[in-house]
């Protein structure tokens, strides 16, 4: 349509015009009419020119009914693709919306209240990591060309018995693998297979199936020029977009390895590539660089739609990701800031302030949602301590010490319990749980 518009004005204004009638039609038979008021319903159409007279049309209602239905859709498949029983659906809620009182208590538990239950230890700095999407399995990569996949269950049962190192009866690692040649900077688990993708800084994005116990390299591989910086998933897993060094944004077919880039070189970020996170009804994508920007990217045609230049005020932008909804992303800067950013206006909301000890962190590391988007967590560099914030107003939450002896270079929370992972370079992974006050 909005092709059509832009050659053909006069379309433009004939579908106007279309959608006009529509809306009288509606609202002359659907409510004026049946009430009474004919000479007012009359008269509306004389205002916009409604000529030939609107005749009685069910036809809006069929587009509007027809929306609602495909919104439906997409939020159960949403829901279907994070594996989610009704009890998990209740708990979890259904994420941050602004245009609710922003005074709602929170349910779930502060991350001030998690505990480490579980340390893994590589040969090298820990610099990536990432949780399945049923939550059940982690993954750790590391400078040291390992990856280590963990199952949760057993490390609570290594809490259990009174341990929080890779040894003892309970053994949490149930795979490591070794295919790269350099370190791992990315991880991320495939939607709906039994697949771990990792990126590293030999330039290759790796397939690991892990359904295989003996299997310990990758089954697919994408070989890129430059060092991967960051990867994600399409929801439906048949396609991932990837960043890296150079500026450009690629888009992969996952089954046909084929490599697609936007047609238009302008759209492309002018600095490496930071983050890249596609939305979860996979409309659009978002990606950050180290040029200062955010960009908006549509998931069908691979161009970019929207740009929020110098987001961080010229910082290097170091994450992004979406809320469940699709309606806001929330960003991180080296300035120290988190941003929440709504998409239908193009504006900040909100800044999260007060984690930097520092004006500018040395480091790229991400601000994040619990699973409930209840809370924005983000590590400060300097004192490897966890701050959080209320999401909806902002409000500052006791910190959490984090325990590591360097910076944290990876932080994820778990999609569905009160749990997260932090990496850093002190070689090692921790993995944080707190009971949740509702149950869990």
């Amino acid at each position: 349509m909005s092709e059509i518009n832009n050659d053909k004005p006069e379309m433009c204004i004939k579908n106007i015009d279309n959608l006009y009638r529509l809306i009288i039609s509606l609202i002359w038979f659907s409510q004026l009419y049946y009430d009474g008021h004919t000479s007012i319903a009359s008269s509306l159409a004389v205002k916009v020119n409604a000529d030939p007279p609107c005749s009685p049309s069910d036809e809006l209602r069929s587009l509007v009914m027809k929306y609602l239905q495909h919104e439906t859709d997409g939020k159960r498949d949403s829901e279907q693709a994070l594996n989610l029983n009704p009890i998990q659906q209740m708990l979890i809620g259904p994420g941050i919306d602004l245009e609710f009182n922003n005074d709602v208590i929170c349910t779930a538990p502060e991350p001030s209240l998690y505990k480490t239950i579980f340390v893994a230890s590589h040969k090298g700095a820990c610099r990536a990591g990432a949780f399945s999407p049923d939550g059940q399995l982690i993954a750790t990569g590391s400078n040291d060309a390992s990856i280590k996949i963990l199952d949760v269950e057993k490390m609570h049962k290594a809490h259990e018995i009174g341990s929080t190192k890779n040894e003892g009866q309970v053994r949490p690692v149930i795979r490591t693998l070794y295919d790269h040649l350099e370190g791992v900077t990315c991880l991320e688990f495939h939607p709906n297979k039994p697949i771990l993708a990792s990126g590293s800084r030999d330039c290759h994005v790796k397939f690991f199936d892990y359904s295989k116990i003996m299997l310990k390299k990758a089954v697919k591989t994408l070989k890129d020029v430059v060092p991967i910086k960051c990867i994600s998933f399409h929801p439906l897993g048949d396609h991932m977009v990837v960043g890296t060094k150079c500026p450009i944004i690629r888009l992969y077919d996952v089954n046909t390895v084929q490599c697609y880039v936007s047609s238009v070189p302008s759209h492309q970020h002018t600095g490496p590539v930071t983050s890249i996170k596609f939305e979860p009804g996979a409309k659009y994508f978002v990606s950050s660089s180290q040029d200062g920007s955010i960009k908006l990217w549509d998931g069908i045609s691979n161009k970019c739609v929207n740009t929020f230049e110098k987001a961080h005020d010229g910082s290097e932008v170091c994450s992004v990701t979406f809320s469940k909804n699709g309606k806001f992303i929330l960003s991180s800067g080296k300035d120290s800031l988190v941003k929440l950013w709504e998409l239908s206006t193009s504006r900040c909301l909100i800044t999260y302030t007060g984690a930097g000890t520092m004006e500018k962190q040395k480091h790229h590391t991400q601000a994040l949602f619990n699973h409930t988007e209840e809370y924005v967590m983000f590590p400060d560099e300097a004192t490897t301590s966890l701050c959080t914030w209320n999401a909806r107003n902002a409000s500052r939450q006791k910190l959490l010490s984090l325990g590591h002896n360097g910076p944290i270079r990876s932080i994820v929370h778990s999609p569905n319990s009160a749990a997260f992972l932090t990496c850093s370079d002190d070689f090692r992974a921790r993995f944080w749980y707190t009971r949740h006050l509702t149950g869990s």
